[in-house]
């Protein structure tokens, strides 16, 4: 069983803000990764008006222009994979097809499997489906949406993926809205509500004034200044 520096409470806490405010706070905490580890497409959501998804990430690749030709990936034991234990997960499903999103694998099926399993949502440069008959509170990020099953198999799972840029790996925390995806280092997840807070200090007051009748260029200044002061 693996330690994690975090309950589900600490992951739960994180739910509350989108997923822009956490880049947020790990530009401070982690400005090393200021460049990386989210996506940077366009995505597609199942859901705007759902809550941003906080969960271990659980990755697997998959085809569905074609017929298998190698390696499949039994559904079963994915399902097993995938189930929430101690802490939710979220699905992170990569499509290796030469133009991703030819058939789906998430739909009204999938949704409520997974649902069932504990899952949070799934964030996937592929397709969904089935978007009147989706699992209630299930999210789904993708690449589009598009009608058909194609030849939809699972390939591997639980190596490395990249989600339109987001790089991520089995257990790596993630969030996710209608914005995207990020992934959240172990050590930065009780470090985030601080960072935000501070972020959000800093940003008040230049707000503040912006939004007074007599803003000004020289008002702004001054409130540029008085921001880069609060620690």
């Amino acid at each position: 069983m693996v330690d994690f520096p975090f309950t589900r409470a600490d992951l739960e806490k994180l739910a509350q803000w989108d997923t822009p405010t956490i880049c947020n706070g790990l530009e401070l905490i982690v400005p090393e990764r200021r460049a990386i580890g989210f996506t940077v497409e366009p995505m597609a959501v199942a859901n705007e008006t759902l809550p941003p998804i906080v969960g271990l990430a659980r990755t697997g690749t998959l085809r569905a222009k074609e017929p298998p030709r190698g390696r499949v990936a039994e559904r079963a034991a994915w399902y097993e994979y995938v189930a929430a234990g101690d802490l939710p997960t979220i699905a992170l499903l990569q499509d290796l097809d030469d133009r991703p999103g030819y058939g789906a694998f998430w739909g009204e099926v999938n949704s409520t499997i997974h649902k069932a399993l504990g899952v949070l949502g799934c964030v996937t440069n592929g397709s969904f489906r089935d978007l009147d008959a989706l699992a209630p509170g299930f999210q789904i990020i993708g690449g589009r949406v598009g009608p058909s099953h194609a030849h939809v198999h699972l390939v591997d799972f639980g190596g490395p993926v990249n989600i339109f840029g987001m790089q991520a790996g089995h257990d790596d925390v993630i969030h996710a809205d209608r914005h995207g995806a990020v992934v959240i280092p172990a050590a930065a997840v009780t470090q985030l509500p601080a960072a935000i807070d501070l972020v959000s200090r800093r940003e008040k007051v230049i707000l503040d004034v912006c939004r007074t009748a007599d803003f000004s260029p020289a008002k702004l200044r001054e409130a540029l200044r008085r921001s880069g002061e609060i620690h």
